[in-house]
């Protein structure tokens, strides 16, 4: 495959010549594109060492070849890392005033952006409506990652790591898999909240992102997908509807209603197990030389064991999710088996979660068992890789189409 590493000027430029060599050892011909400040912190020299290929800048360099037009017309992908507040403006626009942007206009290939600037350029409104337009377009957005940027500053925009942005670059290549073309599903995604009173909740750290990978993966292999999304604030790509909910009871009722006509229904979301018999109608304040509240809980509905008793439909696959930790009864795995055994769904995506584990991170590692409990997969890696390999286990069990 042809792959156009776009590289801007950024100092995580440095990262991009990592990522190069990931996505060349992948087997792939890649053709670097860097700007000219990207040539400011990175010089041509290692590109072209790296890539085999020629880097440069200027539109001019190969007049004869057409480049500005051939590199986006000859890619499979077109991926810029790092993805400056400039970068993002400029595709926006539709401006084309170097190599970069004008591949970036012609290409009709996947667009992966990776975007890398401190914090307040992230968070600016001008950027936030550049990335929303670019998304609406089709062209695939990755979240910076939160962390140490440049000088003493921290918080979101920096550069995901090149192991990552590669994961999401190869997924886009993967051969165009259409095995659930024709058919509906229902994901759900994020963690329900349970108000305690006005500005309380109880919930949970699901941040929603490998419900939000099962929703992609489905749409790019051809399902109509409806995502029910409990308190989500990662974004959504194009193909997928959303309703989002905030509790247990909502999502239930959501997830219920689109599992009507559904094939197929995968109950990522984290659903809180318990909920305050009676919320408070005002804020609940400290009492002087009141040292311990009380805090009545109810059980919530068993959301996942009432759509495999209730099937909305014959032959309707169901899936749950058990985000699970080890304890002094068993590891994970064993608690992983008793729950699919006692649930009954056609398949449970068992993972560990804890302290780097499992929830708000970008990959996972999970056992898919049936509902004997016994092991029909194992996954790890982006969870990309997760969501398809989920996909891979839903597609055999899914009745004839008719």
């Amino acid at each position: 495959m042809r792959i156009v590493l776009g590289v801007t000027g950024g100092i995580a430029a440095y990262k991009a010549a990592i990522l190069l060599r990931l996505l060349t050892e992948a087997g792939h011909r890649v053709r670097v594109v860097p700007t000219r400040t990207a040539l400011e912190f990175v010089g041509r020299p290692t590109w072209e060492a790296l890539s085999g290929e020629p880097a440069t800048p200027e539109v001019f360099d190969d007049v004869t070849g057409v480049t500005h037009v051939a590199l986006g017309q000859q890619a499979d992908l077109v991926v810029v890392a790092p993805a400056t507040a400039d970068l993002l403006a400029r595709a926006a626009a539709g401006i084309a005033d170097d190599l970069l942007t004008t591949t970036l206009l012609v290409a009709r290939c996947p667009v992966l952006l990776a975007p890398a600037m401190h914090t307040q350029m992230w968070q600016h409104p001008a950027t936030v409506a550049n990335v929303a337009t670019l998304r609406l377009r089709g062209v695939h957005v990755l979240e910076p990652a939160v962390g140490r940027l440049t000088g003493a500053d921290s918080g979101a925009g920096r550069l995901p790591e090149p192991e990552e942005i590669a994961a999401a670059a190869l997924a886009l290549l993967r051969p165009g898999r259409q095995d659930l073309a024709g058919r509906r599903v229902v994901v759900s995604a994020g963690g329900t909240r349970e108000p305690l009173d006005p500005v309380r909740f109880l919930g949970n750290r699901s941040s929603g992102r490998q419900g939000i990978a099962l929703a992609a993966a489905a749409a790019q292999r051809g399902a109509a997908v409806t995502l029910v999304a409990a308190n989500v604030a990662l974004p959504v790509g194009p193909g997928v509807d959303v309703v989002p909910v905030e509790t247990a009871e909502q999502l239930r009722d959501a997830v219920q209603a689109a599992a009507a006509q559904a094939d197929a229904v995968v109950m990522a979301a984290a659903v809180a197990d318990f909920r305050p018999v009676a919320p408070a109608v005002a804020k609940i304040k400290k009492q002087p030389g009141v040292a311990v509240h009380r805090l009545d809980l109810v059980e919530t509905p068993d959301i996942l064991a009432g759509l495999v008793t209730h099937r909305a439909r014959a032959g309707q696959v169901v899936v749950g999710f058990a985000a699970e930790t080890g304890d002094a009864d068993g590891d994970v795995l064993a608690h992983g088996r008793a729950k699919a055994r006692r649930k009954g769904a056609d398949l449970l995506v068992v993972n560990a979660v804890g302290e780097g584990l499992g929830f708000g991170t970008a990959h996972n590692d999970v056992v898919i068992l049936d509902a004997a409990g016994d092991e029909v997969a194992h996954a790890a890696g982006s969870k990309d890789d997760v969501a398809h390999a989920v996909w891979d286990a839903v597609a055999p069990l899914l009745a004839p189409a008719g």
